[in-house]
């Protein structure tokens, strides 16, 4: 396959750790390119000292002799003190850092000093704790706060779920799990896989076999949107269960109810059905190489096909039927054909009257002048005469 090389590295956040004594690491994403993904853990010491070593070895990119052609981007160094504002407003900088990076020219993102420090060491899969010493407090980059590190919250500690059955894993960036497992969720995606950790372990796990601790998580999902959100098949599915919906790559359909295990509600035309979210694209969005990358990937299993009956899912979920959601659909769509079908009879009506607004109006006819004699007849003996 070739020299391993990274794709893309993602800034999750950082941790606040007790042991040996308090520090901050931050949490990194490292995506290579086959198709692996591992979670790695960096002191921002440790990512300065990396820093100045690519700069010394490629001093014309650093710009140490022509400002002009420098193309490594630059790295505030460390405060004496690195407290938690400072580990936390530098999350901007540093996500952006790495985008940068991985984008500079092969010789520089993939030469192996870069390869070599995001490779994961012992202490990123087992790292050092004392049990008498509190859990690490976990500070997540929020989506939506990429370029703009002010809006980060915290801490946020890790949701944990517990597996509702056992799983065997498909792929290296997978997780396997046991039956009544506790997980720390890292990252949820739309896709239903999350990021998971489980002691030294770390990988993708489909969200149909977690469950939380306290009751069912449906709060976290939407209420079923019968408008619809106009979406692109990206890649073909052929339907295994009766509730599920056959589409081809480059149909468009609506969604109309998006669930957490990936597997969303869709119309096409009249007819709705379950179809994986991961092979869905918003319309009008750019695609990326990740989730082109993505899509290459299986689909993750639906929550209606684990059999457990203990699940907190079975006993107290709301359940849709099918019915429901094509019943409900089918009202929606049938409102909005009378909503048209109204607004065009307003607007046939209104074109009318101003059509026949505009025809000219009939101006009063002119009598005919009188004739001399006519007005010599009306008149008296007297006025006759003055007239003649």
């Amino acid at each position: 396959m070739g020299d391993a090389f990274i794709r893309h590295i993602e800034l999750l956040g950082y941790e606040k750790r007790f042991f040996p004594s308090q520090h901050y690491v931050y949490m990194f994403l490292v995506k290579w390119n086959d198709l692996s993904e591992k979670l790695v853990y960096r002191r921002f010491t440790e990512i300065y000292e990396f820093h100045k070593a690519l700069k010394e070895m490629f001093p014309i990119e650093s710009g140490d002799i022509n400002m002009e052609k420098r193309i490594i981007p630059h790295l505030p160094a460390p405060k004496w003190f690195d407290g938690q504002r400072s580990t936390q407003n530098r999350q901007g900088t540093l996500a952006e850092y790495c985008y940068t990076l991985v984008n500079l020219p092969h010789k520089i993102s993939r030469c192996l000093h870069v390869v070599n420090f995001f490779k994961v060491r012992p202490d990123d899969t087992n790292p050092v704790t004392d049990s008498q010493i509190k859990k690490p407090e976990v500070f997540l980059l929020p989506q939506d706060a990429k370029k703009n590190s002010t809006d980060i919250t915290g801490p946020i500690v890790l949701q944990t779920y517990r597996a509702i059955a056992d799983y065997v894993k498909n792929s290296r960036s997978e997780m396997a799990l046991n039956a009544g497992d506790m997980v720390d969720v890292v990252e949820k995606s739309e896709t239903g896989w999350w990021f998971c950790q489980l002691k030294n372990k770390r990988g993708w796990v489909p969200a149909a076999y977690l469950e939380p601790m306290d009751g069912p998580d449906e709060s976290e999902e939407q209420e079923p949107n019968y408008a619809g959100e106009q979406y692109l098949v990206q890649k073909s599915y052929t339907a295994v269960e009766d509730d599920e919906l056959t589409l081809k790559e480059g149909d468009t359909i609506e969604v109309i109810h998006k669930l957490l295990d990936g597997w969303w509600v869709i119309r096409k035309d009249e007819t709705t059905g379950y179809y994986p979210s991961m092979y869905l694209q918003k319309a009008g969005e750019e695609n990326t190489s990740v989730k082109s990358q993505l899509r290459n990937r299986s689909a993750p299993p639906r929550r209606s096909t684990i059999r457990n009956a203990k699940s907190i899912h079975k006993q107290g979920r709301k359940q849709i039927s099918q019915e429901t959601y094509r019943r409900n659909s089918k009202k929606y769509l049938q409102s909005r054909r009378n909503m048209k079908e109204k607004f065009q009879i307003k607007a046939n009506a209104i074109s009318k009257s101003q059509q026949q607004g505009n025809k000219p109006k009939a101006q009063p006819a002119v009598p005919p002048r009188p004739s001399k004699d006519l007005i010599l007849n009306r008149c008296t003996e007297s006025t006759r005469r003055k007239i003649l």
